[in-house]
């Protein structure tokens, strides 16, 4: 069966254009041209992953997100954004959309972020994306790796704990409300604590594409979740290594 797709973009040149593309790339595709259409649809007839406008008359790309957020829906969404600023995408990432697209974009990077989102789908084990490999710049996929406790359902290092199964986190007592991606990418760090990672392996691991030295994908992510993470006179666990990647570790 075909992976079906809602779109949600009211510029109709854009609609149209990416309604063809997907459906020769082989999704099921159905468009709409507002965010009360979308959630009709969402509704209605559940997609595998839905790609949302965030300027939208009416119900933007972020209402719609949020409102299938708050009421447990934890299909991937891509969001399609002609804002710039860390802070709007931010926006869309506290939203609960897993990974945006900046206009004016290539159709195969949205078919690449597609792809990364749908091997997302099924729920993380021990030995599923992107922790099981566990590897990083320091090369191997050495899994456990040190500084970190893992097993078929949990991984811990550094004061955090990771349930995977029920996909759920904590900084000591305290839960964390992370977006599909920054749960992936915090396990990531989790199960490599100690470890370097350099950002071509982070984006192979998470995304499953390298957007190349001037995509600001990661640092928004790794940005993101340092401010879901840090703690008033607690140690910063996230650590950049300049010109290399980052390393989680509790100083």
């Amino acid at each position: 069966m075909p992976q079906t797709v809602l779109l949600a973009e009211d510029d109709r040149a854009i609609r149209h254009a990416l309604e063809r593309a997907l459906t020769l790339e082989g999704y099921e595709v159905t468009a709409v041209a507002d965010g009360v259409e979308a959630l009709a649809h969402a509704h209605r007839t559940p997609p595998d992953v839905l790609v949302l406008d965030v300027m939208m008359p009416g119900i933007d790309g972020l209402q719609v997100c949020r409102v299938l957020r708050a009421e447990g829906d934890r299909t991937p969404i891509l969001m399609l954004t002609a804002l710039v600023e860390t802070a709007d995408r931010i926006a869309g990432l506290d939203a609960g959309a897993d990974d945006y697209v900046v206009k004016p974009f290539d159709v195969e990077e949205v078919f690449a972020r597609l792809r990364a989102l749908m091997r997302r789908t099924t729920p993380v084990t021990a030995g599923g994306n992107g922790g099981g490999n566990g590897g990083g710049g320091n090369g191997g996929g050495a899994d456990p790796v040190r500084g970190a406790q893992a097993n078929d359902r949990q991984v811990e290092a550094a004061g955090l704990r990771m349930d995977l199964q029920a996909r759920r986190a904590w900084r000591g007592k305290r839960e964390l409300e992370l977006t599909r991606t920054e749960f992936e990418l915090l396990e990531l760090l989790v199960r490599n604590a100690g470890i370097v990672l350099d950002h071509s392996t982070i984006y192979d691991r998470i995304w499953g594409y390298d957007f190349g030295p001037g995509s600001k994908n990661l640092a928004v992510y790794v940005g993101y979740l340092r401010r879901k993470l840090d703690e008033p006179g607690a140690p910063q666990l996230i650590h950049t290594v300049r010109g290399v990647g980052y390393v989680l570790r509790e100083d």
